[in-house]
């Protein structure tokens, strides 16, 4: 006899959010492994100048290991956010928090630049791993304004690593090189691993999970594909980041050798901004009482494009005061359109979150892996390309939001 179709309307049972201490462990944990990106690329930035003196190659060569991380990021969220969908939230993030320690560890015994950045494309694959499980577990537990509320606590949580990363960066190279960064990355990596085996809930039941194998897991991205607006959102928050990754690639450079700020008083401006981006991301939280993400997000966006000249500027007129300035204010944007951009997008495919934060984060990388070139290719000395850069995606960002993310 021929079983009955479930009624449209019926969905399988959820997994109820988690309320007080445990809600709070659950928010430090996937803050905590969003972290792991952060962490992966902030932590040795002061470094960047001694690792090009160290391993005798130019400084081009040393910010492409940025850009293979982002890439294996990219990958991994792209590979392991269907698995997710299909094998629950658990198993996927397990792997690879400690693959990434292992990693970590290879990272620190390379000889070579070509050596380092290879092995930091496999580091960021199996950071990518646990990064897009976390967006996918906010998702299995809340949508709408709920979600953009949550997304915009665990920037308090992740905020705090691009914050203290640069400073704990330069306060290893007191007591040591660039190498001892990677040892302590291989060290956080394992307490990560733990933590994850011991608190980290399963948000999708087996009921909910993706059953029908490969032809599922392409109807589901053949369903994200051809949705516009989905897009639009995903290529508004790649086209941000990828302004944040030209800040993050090239600002060790220009603060330090072009400006000549001490290793001290990068950290300093670093966390600063990286403040500013925390502070703004818990006003958004208070913002979204009573408006909806769409607007704040656009008006993140507009504000983050204005900073951006005024980068522009600043670079053009040798003025330190007016780029640090530009940056904090550009920096502090972003708290009002990383938490809402993204939860415009997932909050549109329910059914496959992984899949969904998968290609979120794909796209996200792979359009931010071009800056760090960018930046570096367009010469030393000069302030000027990364404020093009920074423009560049800044002008990028808000015109697509207003177009291709443009709901009829």
């Amino acid at each position: 006899m021929p079983q009955t179709a479930m009624p449209a309307a019926a969905t399988p049972e959820r997994v109820t959010a988690p309320t007080g201490r445990a809600a709070l462990g659950l928010l430090v944990l996937l803050g905590s492994l969003t972290a792991i990106g952060p962490l992966s690329l902030d932590t040795y930035l002061p470094a960047l100048p001694e690792m090009t003196r160290d391993l005798a190659t130019s400084q081009a060569q040393i910010q492409l290991s940025l850009t293979t991380c982002l890439i294996g990021m990219a990958l991994g969220q792209l590979v392991t956010g269907p698995l997710s969908d299909r094998w629950g939230r658990r198993r996927p993030v397990l792997v690879g928090v400690a693959a990434y320690t292992l990693l970590s560890l290879v990272c620190t015994l390379a000889p070579s630049a070509e050596t380092f950045a290879a092995a930091r494309f496999f580091q960021g694959f199996a950071g990518g791993m646990g990064t897009v499980v976390a967006r996918a577990v906010v998702r299995d537990l809340y949508a709408g304004r709920a979600a953009a509320k949550y997304f915009s606590r665990l920037v308090l949580v992740f905020g705090l690593a691009p914050m203290a990363a640069p400073a704990f960066g330069s306060l290893l190279l007191g007591f040591g090189n660039w190498r001892g960064i990677f040892v302590a990355l291989t060290v956080i990596g394992a307490l990560l691993a733990t933590a994850v085996a011991w608190r980290l809930p399963e948000t999708l039941p087996a009921a909910r999970r993706n059953t029908g194998g490969l032809a599922a897991t392409a109807r589901a991205g053949r369903a994200l594909l051809t949705d516009r607006v989905y897009l639009g959102y995903a290529l508004t928050q790649g086209l941000a980041f990828a302004g944040l990754f030209g800040y993050l690639s090239g600002s060790s450079f220009v603060l330090q050798d072009v400006f000549g700020l001490s290793v001290g008083a990068f950290s300093l401006v670093f966390g600063v901004n990286a403040l500013a981006f925390v502070a703004v991301g818990q006003l958004n939280a208070r913002l979204l009482d009573r408006h909806d993400p769409r607007p704040l997000l656009i008006a993140g966006l507009g504000i983050g494009l204005l900073a951006a000249f005024g980068l522009l500027a600043g670079a053009l007129l040798d003025a330190l005061p007016l780029v640090i300035g530009a940056l904090f204010v550009f920096l502090g944007s972003l708290g009002l359109v990383m938490p809402n951009g993204t939860a415009l997008a997932l909050d549109r495919h329910a059914a496959h979150a992984g899949t969904a934060a998968a290609l979120l984060g794909g796209i996200q990388a792979v359009v931010a892996a071009g800056a760090a070139p960018l930046v570096g290719l367009g010469g030393e000395g000069s302030a000027l390309p990364m404020a093009v850069v920074v423009v560049g995606a800044a002008a990028g960002s808000l015109l697509v939001v207003l177009t291709l993310a443009r709901q009829r």
